[in-house]
């Protein structure tokens, strides 16, 4: 890998096109590997970053992509829209993501889908190695594939969080493909939802008749968009390759039965995850009890429908993962007893009709909404919704602060109050991990300012 890197900057002025972690990274392994011409930084923000070396030079600020056609080769990272399409311009743009693929592709398990892909990846990686496997994770979950190359050998099994960020521009897709579902979103960044499908689909364009594609039914590949070999997943339908019932999974020779009251996964949404990674390992050839074994040692990750703790009776759950929908739909379908949900955040502009819909015969007595998306919520359901039932159990506040202080003082004791605000944490929060942690800070604060004032019930 580090000579297809060397080779690949020989000579070359190169640019990295945005500065967070995964630039960061890139930059790392260029200076370490040497050779080029010339390495420049560009990033939006206007703040000079500390370089490792000096003689990087940096493009900062809001034209820092008017010079890409400057330069030989272009490191894009993640998220950043060119304002072009990539094969307009006449220098050569990459990422990570693409040269690790080329690289290593045969050992790559790459896993996608709108919710659900850090959990099934992490699962995944944690199931491999418990097993005595040889494996490594890497990705969307937060490191970069290039701080992973030390550790990976011939016969290394490489799990890949990816996000359809990492896989709009590739050219090239893993050997063992996972799309768990496309849900709409991220409608912001690509402006039509075909778009941000053919962003997710790149996961398996690429593939060949030796390959592997486990996927959904809703989002299976049309007819001849994909080579590769298809085993389907479902809750839904038997026919699938392999089936969930209820706790039940059925795959070839194996039938599962999830410990569910044993593992600390919770909801019907997550033994989704868990039968893909289920067929995934009965692929791999792990055995039912090694699977069982790993499993129950498994623990989630934070902010992913996590029970915090319990203050005044009142048990806490931090899902502030939750971006769409479906997600704050399948939190209240799992959190036993929840007294109040918390809503809101950035606007992106997704359609809020079937979960206003679904709030409407859910028997969840507070229902909290905040900031710009709360408030869109909160006037669509007062001007196109009035068959809304018990619309006096909405409140509206401003911010997190206030939806929790109000959520403290109304929700009854013996239930759970679930943060799962189906919006963006971005404006408002540096992501959703900061947004969790302020969650939990406000939660368990020792003093609590009346909240009274601050809600607006719907009349």
């Amino acid at each position: 890998m580090l000579n297809r890197l060397k080779t690949m900057i020989e000579g070359k002025h190169v640019l990295i096109l945005g500065f967070g972690r995964e630039g960061r990274s890139t930059l790392r392994r260029i200076l370490d590997s040497g050779g080029y011409a010339s390495v420049t930084v560009a990033d939006r923000s206007e703040a000079a970053p500390s370089l490792p070396d000096a003689s990087v030079r940096l493009l900062l600020g809001r034209h820092y992509m008017d010079s890409l056609e400057d330069y030989d080769l272009v490191w894009k990272s993640p998220g950043i829209v060119l304002p072009e399409d990539a094969g307009a311009y006449g220098c050569r743009i990459t990422s990570q993501t693409e040269v690790f693929f080329e690289e290593y592709r045969r050992q790559i398990v790459g896993v996608t889908g709108t919710k659900g892909k850090s959990t099934t990846a992490t699962l995944l990686y944690h199931l491999l190695k418990e097993s005595g496997r040889d494996t490594v994770l890497a990705g969307n979950i937060g490191i970069p594939v290039f701080d992973v190359l030390d550790q990976i050998g011939p016969k290394t099994r490489i799990v890949c969080e990816l996000s359809c960020h990492q896989l709009e521009y590739v050219h090239v897709s893993p050997h063992i493909a996972v799309l768990l579902n496309i849900h709409e979103e991220h409608l912001d960044h690509y402006g039509t939802m075909e778009r941000y499908v053919h962003a997710k689909q790149q996961i398996y364009l690429h593939q060949t008749e030796e390959d592997l594609l486990f996927c959904g039914l809703d989002v299976l590949p049309a007819r001849g968009t994909c080579r590769s070999r298809i085993v389907t997943v479902s809750d839904r339908y038997s026919t699938a390759d392999a089936a969930l019932a209820g706790t039940r999974i059925r795959f070839e020779q194996g039938d599962y039965r999830i410990p569910a009251s044993d593992i600390r996964l919770l909801g019907h949404h997550n033994h989704l995850d868990i039968a893909f990674d289920y067929t995934v390992c009965r692929t791999l050839g792990l055995t039912d009890g090694e699977f069982d074994a790993a499993l129950r040692s498994y623990e989630p990750l934070p902010h992913r429908l996590r029970l915090i703790g319990e203050r005044d009776g009142v048990r806490y759950y931090d899902d502030s993962i939750s971006t769409i929908c479906d997600t704050a739909i399948q939190a209240l379908k799992s959190v036993p007893s929840p007294g109040s949900i918390l809503i809101g955040g950035m606007d992106r502009g997704i359609d809020y009709g079937e979960l206003i819909r679904f709030l409407s015969e859910d028997p969840v007595p507070h229902i909290i909404l905040m900031a710009a998306t709360g408030k869109r919520i909160y006037e669509e359901i007062g001007r196109d919704y009035p068959e809304f039932r018990a619309p006096e159990r909405l409140a509206l506040v401003d911010t997190l602060a206030q939806a929790v202080s109000l959520a403290r003082r109304v929700t009854p004791a013996g239930s759970a109050c679930i943060l799962s605000p189906a919006a963006a944490s971005y404006g408002i929060f540096k992501n959703f991990e900061e947004r969790g942690d302020m969650f939990a800070h406000l939660v368990f604060a020792q003093d609590s300012p009346d909240a009274s004032s601050l809600a607006q019930p719907k009349a």
